[in-house]
């Protein structure tokens, strides 16, 4: 028997059993972007964040503020200003530029640091919720962000509600 043949009689049979052994099994899909974007411990980890970081966000819009107001007068009144005063302006402006650039630089990379600590505590309370779910309704498989998948074996939204504590819906 050809080549080409035995593959065509063998990928037959795998079709014909696929409905046997999808029947057999229970899968269940879960969007963690939705878990980290909807669910109540993913909200609370972001208003935390936004709080711990808002009083040197404050600051860098203070620094920019002044920063602008350095540049602009500089534009204005260079031109007319004695030559040891403008340099000293821009002396001011490029220092207080540094130190803003490198202020920025640093709360976000602590930001995105606590971030994702926050956010890996989240997934890990979530992945918790999934097994006792899976196990309790006997899931086979549950996937996790995949490219796509049917809304009848979604449930993110049992996920989600369990997170918040509320009775999952059947």
């Amino acid at each position: 028997m050809p080549k080409l043949a035995l593959f065509a009689v063998a990928a037959c049979a795998a079709l014909a059993l696929a409905p046997a052994a999808r029947a057999e099994g229970k899968i269940g899909y879960v969007s963690t972007e939705r878990i980290l974007r909807d669910s109540a411990p993913a909200i609370r980890a972001q208003r935390k964040l936004d709080a711990e970081f808002s009083k040197r966000e404050q600051e860098l819009n203070r620094l920019a503020e002044q920063l602008k107001r350095l540049q602009d007068d500089l534009e204005k009144n260079g031109l007319t200003m004695p030559e040891a005063q403008r340099r000293s302006k821009e002396r001011e402006f490029n220092e207080l530029n540094r130190d803003f650039q490198r202020k920025r630089r640093e709360l976000q990379e602590d930001a995105n640091q606590r971030r994702n600590e926050e956010l890996a505590a989240v997934v890990e309370q979530a992945n918790r919720v999934i097994r006792q779910i899976a196990e309790q309704e006997k899931f086979d498989v549950i996937l996790q962000d995949v490219v796509w998948f049917s809304p009848r074996i979604d449930i993110t939204d049992k996920v989600i509600k369990a997170l918040e504590g509320k009775p999952a819906a059947r």
